[in-house]
């Protein structure tokens, strides 16, 4: 059961996300979670380097989405800007935004990527239909209380994940040093 959690990749950020061998493995579609993935946490500006990627992605043939539990305005107007379409309150992880997501993209579960920054949102929501999962580290320290609780958990399933072989130590470190950073950071604040 653990390996519900288990993402396909991890990367310290979106940057990271090798798109070229994405697309030699088949995906065509890309659902992309906002907070912390796409912006800050809260935030409604998008980083250079960013929307750089987005046009990169959109130049190599990728069809993209955003998959958000945020509120509609917020959500279709991130989406509006960058010219994708949204699913805006998505209940993540529920199957049923990751199916219209796979409607609006017009790709199957095989051709399908999920990257955002939480396990038990993204990763397990996209699992659920077998996407390819994708874990990026948070962009922000700032999050809601009951996110930053639902990150201890996440350590641990992560710790759980490696120790069973599911993750490298790399992708381990890589995670948790973004998260121990986090936890300091906000005990400072």
């Amino acid at each position: 059961m653990i390996e519900r959690f288990c993402p396909d990749e991890v990367h310290k950020s979106l940057h990271d996300v090798e798109l070229s061998r994405l697309w030699e493995q088949g995906i065509r579609g890309i659902i992309l979670d906002i907070d912390n993935t796409l912006v800050g946490w809260g935030s409604e500006v998008m980083s250079v380097k960013t929307l750089h990627w987005l046009r990169k992605a959109k130049q190599c043939g990728f069809r993209l989405c955003i998959a958000s539990n945020g509120v509609t305005k917020r959500v279709e107007a991130m989406a509006d800007a960058i010219g994708i379409p949204a699913i805006a309150k998505a209940v993540k992880p529920r199957k049923k935004p990751f199916r219209s997501a796979l409607v609006l993209l017009d790709t199957t579960a095989e051709q399908t990527a999920v990257i955002g920054d939480q396990i038990f949102t993204d990763v397990f929501g996209g699992n659920r239909l077998d996407l390819y999962t994708i874990l990026i580290n948070p962009l922000s320290h700032d999050e809601l209380s009951s996110t930053k609780l639902v990150r201890k958990v996440e350590r641990s399933v992560m710790r759980r994940l490696h120790r069973k072989g599911y993750l490298s130590e790399q992708q381990l470190t890589s995670r948790l040093q973004a998260t121990a950073k986090k936890n300091r950071n906000d005990k400072g604040n």
